[in-house]
C-alpha cells in the first residue's frame, strides 16, 4: 500500500491531497503541525486522530514514505518538494507550485537527477468533477474541435481570517501565479495544447488600498496553435454569494459550447457543479456531482508503474511557466503598482 504525509499545512487545499490520496486506497502515516494556520492543524487532527504529528525531518527521512503532499506557504512549496524529491518522495503540491522562475529550473533539474514526481494538484479542474465531466465529453468530441477556453476565477477574500503572507507578493507570488494558474492549467488541458504563449496580462489593486504590494484582479490572454484562453481572477466574491465564488469555464468547440457553473448556479438550481451542453441537438443540463474524480487514482497508480497518467510532468512546467511570464509581463491597471 502507498504510504504518505503531509507537510506546509498552510493552505485547506490539503485537504483535497489527503481525502483524495485516502480514496485512493493510500494509507495517511503522518503530519507536521508547523503552520502559518493553526486552525487548519486542528482540522488535521479532528479529521485524522489517529495520525501521528512528525517533524518533517523525521517524515522525509523515513524510507518507507512514497509520497509527500505540500500546502506550505507559496513561497516555500518548490523548497520543499525539492528537498522531498531528494530524499526519494514523489510530490503533490498545491498550486501555485513554484513562485520564481529560478525555483522552477531548480524543480526542472531536480526531478531529472532523482527520476522522481512533482505533481501540481490544480484544484478546480481535477476536484470539481463537472470540470472532470467536460474533459470526457471534449475527448469524446460532443463539441467538436475545441477553438476558446474562457475560465473565471473569483474569490472572496475574508481579510481578517487571512494570515500575514497572503498579502505579501512575495510569498503568494501574484494573483496570476496563485489563482490563475487553475485556469492556464484548464487552457492547455481543453485545448490539447502542448504548449502556448501569453500574449497580453495585466493586474491590479482596486479594492485593497491597505495593502499595496496586493493584488486583487488579473487577466490573461493566451494562445497557442490549437486555440485561445481568457482568463480573468479576483477577489471581488460579494458577501451576498452563498459560496466563495462563481467560478465559470467555457469552452467553445466548432460544434457546440460547454459551460460549467462549478460552485453554484445562480440561475437558482440547486447544488454544485453544473453543466451545459449546447450542440446541433438543443441545450441540456447535466447534473455531474456524482461523476468520480480519478486524478488521485490515476497519481497512485503511476508511482507504482512510474508512468504519467494523472499528469504528465511536461504540463505540469507549461502551467508553471505560462503562469511565471504571464505575471512578470503583466501591465498594471487601476489603483497603486505593486512592488
Amino acid at each position: 500500500m502507498l504510504r504518505f504525509a503531509a507537510i506546509g499545512i498552510d493552505h485547506g487545499h490539503i485537504f483535497n491531497h489527503i481525502d483524495g490520496l485516502l480514496d485512493a486506497g493510500a494509507e495517511f502515516v503522518g503530519y507536521c503541525p508547523e503552520s502559518s494556520v493553526p486552525a487548519l492543524v486542528d482540522t488535521v487532527r479532528k479529521q485524522h486522530p489517529g495520525v501521528p504529528e512528525v517533524s518533517r525531518d523525521q517524515l522525509l527521512a523515513d524510507k518507507g514514505i512514497d509520497v509527500v503532499c505540500i500546502a506550505a506557504v507559496p513561497r516555500d512549496r518548490a523548497g520543499l518538494a525539492i528537498t522531498a524529491m531528494k530524499a526519494g518522495k514523489d510530490v503533490i503540491v498545491d498550486k501555485p507550485g513554484v513562485t520564481t522562475f529560478a525555483q522552477l529550473d531548480q524543480v526542472k533539474r531536480t526531478v531529472m537527477e532523482t527520476g522522481r514526481m512533482f505533481s501540481v494538484c490544480f484544484s478546480e479542474r481535477l476536484c470539481v468533477p463537472s470540470a472532470v465531466k467536460a474533459g470526457k465529453l471534449v475527448a469524446e468530441g460532443a463539441i467538436g474541435r475545441v477553438v476558446q477556453t474562457i475560465g473565471m476565477g473569483p474569490h472572496r477574500l475574508s481579510a481578517a481570517s487571512r494570515p500575514s503572507w497572503f498579502f505579501d507578493l512575495d510569498a503568494f507570488g501574484g494573483i496570476i501565479v496563485d489563482i490563475a494558474s487553475h485556469q492556464i492549467d484548464q487552457f492547455l488541458f481543453y485545448t490539447g495544447s502542448n504548449s502556448g504563449e501569453v500574449v497580453a496580462s495585466s493586474v491590479g489593486n482596486f479594492g485593497t488600498p491597505q495593502s499595496p504590494d496586493f493584488q486583487d484582479f488579473g487577466e490573461v490572454l493566451l494562445r497557442s496553435e490549437q486555440g485561445s484562453g481568457y482568463i480573468r481572477v479576483d477577489w471581488f466574491t460579494p458577501a451576498g454569494l452563498p459560496t466563495w465564488g462563481d467560478g465559470r469555464l467555457t469552452i467553445l468547440g466548432t460544434d457546440g459550447y460547454i459551460e460549467l457553473r462549478k460552485y453554484i448556479d445562480i440561475g437558482g438550481r440547486d447544488g454544485k457543479d453544473h453543466l451545459f451542453l449546447v450542440d446541433g441537438s438543443g441545450v441540456r443540463h447535466i447534473d455531474c456531482s456524482s461523476e468520480p474524480l480519478d486524478y488521485f487514482t490515476s497519481f497512485v497508480a503511476d508511482v507504482r508503474e512510474r508512468t504519467q497518467t494523472a499528469m504528465t510532468q511536461h504540463h505540469v512546467f507549461e502551467v508553471c511557466r505560462l503562469s511565471l511570464e504571464a505575471q512578470q509581463q503583466a501591465t498594471h491597471i487601476g489603483g497603486r503598482k505593486s512592488a
